[in-house]
């Protein structure tokens, strides 16, 4: 069975993003500079903020292995999951031991009658009924948990981008995996990670 892991629809930082600033004056759209050719950047040194296009992007798998609420929830399903593997095993060695001990019974004369015999059958049919439906309970518990974990962590990451664009006023904030090529200095993943666990780590001490 494989792990679970969270993962995030491709949409979730674009949707609602295309956001411009609340000032629309002419003025102010004069002063705006346009996006610039690509420039050649010597040595290790970043292109100069002021000459950058008004859009920015974020790597999602980074978000979220480094987004605590995201470990967080992972590692509760991961228990889970881990607990119904731990589940199949214990069903599974109960029917088998039970019908084992039937084919001892068999093969010694164990049997006195045909009723004992059917009797044993019923148990073992119903031990066998107990676990399916246990684990379809786990399965759908599961399941559910999984997805309710994933929409959390989606809305949490799509309000905070919300709220940390009206301080920034960027036309659009990306999906690194989205793009075939995005220019290094657009990166501000580690801002959204850094946001993201402030807040979350605050809300959680509480």
């Amino acid at each position: 069975m494989k792990r679970f892991k969270l993962t995030i629809a491709a949409a979730i930082l674009v949707s609602g993003l295309m956001s411009v600033s609340c000032n629309d004056s002419k003025d102010q759209k004069a002063d705006v500079k346009k996006p610039v050719a690509a420039q050649k950047a010597s040595g290790d040194k970043k292109t100069d903020a002021t000459v950058l296009p008004n859009y920015r992007y974020v790597d999602i798998d980074t978000v979220l292995s480094k987004y605590n609420l995201a470990k967080d929830y992972n590692e509760e399903i991961i228990r889970m999951q881990t607990n119904m593997e731990s589940q199949v095993k214990r069903h599974q060695t109960e029917i088998q031991n039970f019908a084992s001990n039937m084919q001892k019974k068999m093969q010694n004369n164990g049997y006195l009658s045909e009723a004992s015999y059917r009797q044993d059958e019923k148990s073992l049919a119903s031990l066998q009924e107990k676990a399916q439906k246990n684990m379809t309970s786990l399965q759908t518990n599961f399941e559910t948990s999984a997805m309710q974990a994933q929409q959390a962590v989606n809305d949490s990451i799509s309000a905070f981008v919300k709220e940390y664009n009206t301080t920034r006023g960027y036309d659009a904030i990306l999906l690194k995996n989205a793009t075939l090529y995005i220019n290094p200095d657009l990166d501000i993943t580690d801002e959204i990670v850094e946001g993201l666990n402030a807040k979350y780590n605050k809300v959680k001490k509480k």
